[in-house]
């Protein structure tokens, strides 16, 4: 049976309790050091001494064959962009995780620059530890653009050229955000969709498995786990947010 054990406080102190791979999955996205109402803006210096530790905990945390989704925006300081996902890589990497893909999340709605391309697409890495590790594709398969669609010639002429149960989502993912009249928006103002978080917990784990949110902000990770028969750790310093998780993942 699936467990649910929300935290309240720094995700650091709590993670350095935690017994070494005791997590098959993390998925989470940190703040961005952009001033958000849940961070104090700080030099990229002081940001990447804050974060460094707690990349390494999640690594530690990670059991072999375990999976890391970290999802990042960019650092936007006076109009210039800092990809954050760029400078996280090589944190992961330090511990032996390797890369499997560079996802790209777009969505149709953000911010309006004037002096720049308007920004709309976030970056998800995800990292594995080792090289055995869960990818249930048949679990994330999309629909086919023609899925009735045969080989016209060779030994499979009039078989299906594509996969039944539709194709691989790439690793280029077109998901609304949670913006205003989204109907799982809540008071945090940086919430990731639950198809996104749906489609990183199918992929990358099995039912019963523990999935982890260090930065667990208004649950998304927990309801996706909980609804899906993963056991859950959240963890979220900001009281707020906190128990909006709990009721949203309560209600899953």
């Amino acid at each position: 049976m699936s467990k649910i054990n929300l935290m309240l406080g720094n995700c650091l102190d709590h993670m350095q309790s935690m017994p070494d791979g005791s997590v098959d999955l993390t998925l989470t996205s940190p703040p961005y050091n952009i001033g958000k109402a849940y961070e104090k803006r700080s030099s990229m210096q002081a940001y990447m001494e804050l974060m460094t530790p707690i990349i390494s905990e999640c690594c530690r945390v990670t059991r072999d064959g375990g999976s890391i989704f970290f999802q990042l925006g960019n650092h936007v300081d006076k109009g210039a962009i800092m990809p954050l996902d760029m400078i996280m890589w090589p944190l992961f990497s330090a511990h032996g995780m390797t890369m499997r893909n560079r996802i790209v999340w777009t969505f149709g709605h953000g911010l309006h620059c004037k002096n720049r391309f308007s920004g709309r697409y976030e970056v998800i890495l995800w990292m594995t530890k080792g090289d055995n590790y869960t990818f249930n594709l048949d679990d994330v398969r999309v629909p086919s653009k023609y899925p009735m669609k045969r080989h016209y010639k060779g030994p499979k002429t009039g078989q299906l050229s594509g996969n039944p149960l539709g194709k691989n989502p790439s690793d280029v993912w077109d998901i609304p955000n949670v913006k205003h009249n989204h109907p799982e928006k809540t008071e945090h103002p940086c919430q990731f969709p639950e198809a996104l978080a749906d489609r990183c917990v199918m992929a990358a784990s099995n039912a019963g498995d523990t999935v982890l949110d260090p930065f667990m902000g208004s649950g998304t990770t927990g309801v996706a786990a909980k609804n899906l028969g993963r056991s859950f750790i959240g963890i979220e310093m900001d009281e707020t947010y906190f128990n909006i998780a709990k009721n949203r993942i309560e209600l899953a």
